[in-house]
């Protein structure tokens, strides 16, 4: 899920609630929810599990996921059962 849908989902204020737990500034949460601006790569892991993995990282980074954590190319593997 991105972050537009997951906001909206949770409601006003979610993009302050997140920016205070993932520690960024609300404006750029605000931002990256809009589309307006790339999530950066730093906050990603933060927003995955301050989401409980309902935004993941490769919502978030769906071009390049692969590149930025190849850690997580064996697991979506599996997930979809076949071999890397």
């Amino acid at each position: 899920m991105n972050l537009f849908k997951y906001f909206k989902q949770q409601g006003r204020g979610a993009a302050t609630r997140l920016a205070a737990e993932i520690g960024a500034f609300p404006s750029d949460v605000s931002d990256w929810g809009k589309g307006l601006r790339p999530v950066p790569v730093r906050f990603a892991v933060a927003i995955e599990a301050a989401t409980n993995r309902v935004v993941s990282r490769k919502d978030l980074h769906p071009t390049d996921w692969q590149k930025i954590w190849p850690e997580l190319i064996e697991l979506a593997a599996a997930q979809d059962g076949k071999q890397p």
